[in-house]
């Protein structure tokens, strides 16, 4: 048996655990969103208190629909343009690149901070095909010259942008749309009233965690870089696959999409540029 890793992140590094988790638990479902056994493997290999995060079978059933709608918006990029780049953000301790099959000229880099790449080395396997890490805080000016701006490029982070403020964000997007020659943006976002009740979410709680950049109006991004349009807003409360929720959690879901403000409370964009 392969020795446990003790985890020493902290703040918001150490949410990515949550996300793990919520992924592993939905393996447990009756009927499974995601499905993702690499995410299980990966969890059976840390030294962690789970119990940190506060997930639940709804919450971690939100976590796996969210995943799955970025899965699916980047494997239809991918099928459309077989010789792209797919540009993973915060990463964390995601296996995307594990679970979706990709053609092989498709070239695949993660990017996160040095720590957690040297964990993502020590737990995951090497993904097959043109892949590459890169370690490295995403609000930072060198990385993004690592890699090669001569493809269209689809860049996803989930679970990024409300750590960032809204100066950072803009800066991440527009240096990504400045650099290659076109592509799409997909991340999901909080909304002000989502930022406002951060202190509800059990893993920004307790990591020590603060949320900052709250997005109400997905058009003002449109601004931000010439033919930046968005394609998709999607509404947590209208995500595809509701159904697959525990009945608590429809329940909450049908509770939330009718009051005003709490409907916006989360979204998942796309964009092309």
């Amino acid at each position: 048996m392969t020795d446990r890793q003790k985890i020493t992140l902290t703040g918001a590094q150490e949410t990515l655990l949550a996300t793990l988790y919520g992924k592993a638990l939905d393996t447990r479902a009756r009927r499974p969103i995601l499905g993702d056994q690499e995410a299980v493997r990966v969890m059976r290999r840390i030294d962690y208190d789970f119990r940190r995060t506060g997930m639940t079978a709804t919450t971690a059933a939100g976590v796996a629909l969210r995943a799955r709608q970025l899965d699916d918006w980047i494997v239809e990029f991918m099928t459309a343009r077989p010789e792209s780049t797919v540009l993973h953000l915060a990463c964390g301790l995601d296996t995307r690149p594990h679970r979706l099959a990709r053609p092989a000229t498709v070239r695949w880099v993660d990017v996160d901070y040095p720590e957690v790449v040297a964990l993502r080395e020590r737990l995951l396997p090497v993904p097959e095909g043109d892949y590459r890490q890169i370690g490295a805080s995403v609000t930072g000016e060198e990385w993004l010259e690592q890699v090669p701006a001569d493809r269209p490029v689809v860049a996803v982070f989930e679970g990024l942008s409300m750590y960032l403020r809204e100066e950072e964000g803009r800066r991440l997007i527009q240096r990504i749309t400045g650099r290659f020659p076109g592509g799409q943006l997909l991340f999901d976002v909080y909304g002000s009233m989502g930022i406002r009740m951060q202190k509800l979410v059990p893993a920004v709680r307790n990591s020590g965690s603060t949320l900052h950049w709250g997005v109400d109006d997905p058009r003002v991004i449109e601004g931000w870089h010439e033919g930046l349009v968005c394609l998709d807003a999607l509404r947590s409360v209208d995500m595809p696959g509701l159904e697959l929720l525990p009945a608590v959690g429809r329940a909450q879901m049908w509770v939330l999409a009718r009051i005003p403000g709490l409907r916006d409370v989360g979204r998942i964009l796309r964009y092309r540029f």
